[in-house]
């Protein structure tokens, strides 16, 4: 279990004036005292606000207009719920490993907290120890044992987790969605987030004091994932059509992949563990697997090599016509998904690699958790493993 951040507010300021530590203020409607955490209605389905993946994606956390639920994936269950009633919605919740510390912030139509506050929650002590305030609203939230890290519109802000000191402001483009990825290796610290100009991503290497600026799309960022020691990203563009791979420390483009033809909107990019596999997922209601073969000495770790990779020309890989692909269009010999999975078109779903060799893990703002499988070899459609609705009270786990 992490050790709790001394009890600290801090607000946001300038680079050169780092916010002083201070007393934790209570806000008016404050979960922190004892009768808010009252004997939830179980009878009650709540209205999904927020869900996301702890760094592992072992575990993951919803936030609704009641409160938050925390869920173990492997086995499927809830471990906890913080039911604030009436008035208790939470926005944006984000867990730091497995740890006793969270991270949340008000939202939906009647918020626990403004949305322009980060609350820092102690589990163990069932209340706040600390908050960050901002003169705009927070779209992002990010945690590392060492940091935290608070994404707005324009701006993003980089905090020492122990103390709430301010150690990097960073000014981005329009930025509504919140997006920003940091890596979760101890002692090294990456950090991408979309750059000042459309379609560029900015890497923040914090060991080495560099900044790497990425022309990753044409058209604005929409999406993207880093690995978990920061060296490959993954981008989407509004587009849709094609992710691409790079390489963090030059900036190098490793592969490109293609979700489909027709523009869609990525809602979740992610790499398995050994960065073998990338999953997607779109409005277009298809989850897709697709193979990478970036060289695993570039990771630092043994990569078993599948099927796939040691022949390239695997038909469900790579398209079958691209011995004249200097004719055709380059449409035609992209590289396809491996392994596909099909869902409700429409609805929002995050992805993520389950603890299970070649399992995905597929979360849904209807409640919707899916556990499926896929073939490294033969690809296909998936095959679905698990399915829950962890927002109904008769699915008790």
């Amino acid at each position: 279990m992490a050790h709790a951040p001394q009890t600290l507010v801090a607000t946001e300021s300038e680079p050169d004036e780092p916010p002083p530590p201070g007393p934790l203020s209570s806000p008016s409607l404050n979960p922190t005292s004892p009768n808010r955490v009252m004997n939830p209605d179980s009878s009650r389905i709540p209205t999904l606000l927020h869900i996301s993946f702890n760094q592992d994606s072992g575990c993951f956390a919803a936030g609704t207009d009641h409160g938050f639920r925390i869920y173990n994936c492997d086995p499927f269950r809830e471990i906890f719920r913080r039911d604030f009633g009436a008035g208790g919605g939470i926005g944006l919740v984000q867990m730091l490993f497995r740890c006793n510390i969270l991270a949340f912030v008000g939202g939906g139509a009647d918020p626990i907290y403004p949305s322009n506050k980060v609350m820092i929650w102690d589990d163990h002590q069932s209340r706040c120890i600390g908050e960050l305030s901002f003169r705009s609203e927070v779209k992002g939230v990010r945690l590392r044992r060492d940091r935290i890290v608070v994404v707005l519109v324009h701006k993003i802000f980089v905090y020492n987790f122990a103390d709430l000191k301010l150690l990097h402001q960073i000014e981005t483009t329009a930025n509504p969605k919140g997006l920003c990825e940091v890596s979760h290796l101890s002692g090294t610290m990456v950090l991408v987030c979309p750059g000042l100009q459309k379609g560029q991503v900015r890497v923040e290497h914090y060991a080495s004091k560099r900044t790497k600026f990425i022309m990753a799309h044409d058209s604005r960022i929409a999406c993207f994932a880093l690995t978990q020691d920061g060296r490959l990203l993954a981008t989407a563009s509004s587009k849709g059509t094609l992710v691409r791979i790079f390489n963090t420390l030059d900036g190098s483009l490793l592969q490109e992949v293609r979700r489909g033809a027709d523009r869609a909107e990525i809602y979740s990019l992610a790499f398995s563990s050994t960065a073998q596999w990338l999953a997607v997922s779109s409005d277009k209601g298809t989850v897709h697997v697709f193979n990478l073969k970036v060289d695993s000495g570039l990771l630092g770790h043994e990569r078993v090599q599948s099927a796939s990779e040691s022949n390239p020309a695997n038909p469900s890989a790579v398209s079958s016509l691209s011995f004249i692909k200097g004719v055709l269009p380059k449409y035609f010999s992209s590289e396809w998904s491996v392994a596909q999975f099909r869902l409700h078109e429409g609805l929002q779903y995050i992805v993520a690699f389950g603890h299970q060799k070649n399992t995905v893990v597929i979360l849904g703002m209807d409640g919707s958790f899916y556990r499926c499988q896929f073939d490294p070899v033969n690809g296909g459609e998936m095959s679905q493993v698990e399915y829950y609705n962890f927002l109904k009270p008769g699915e008790i786990f």
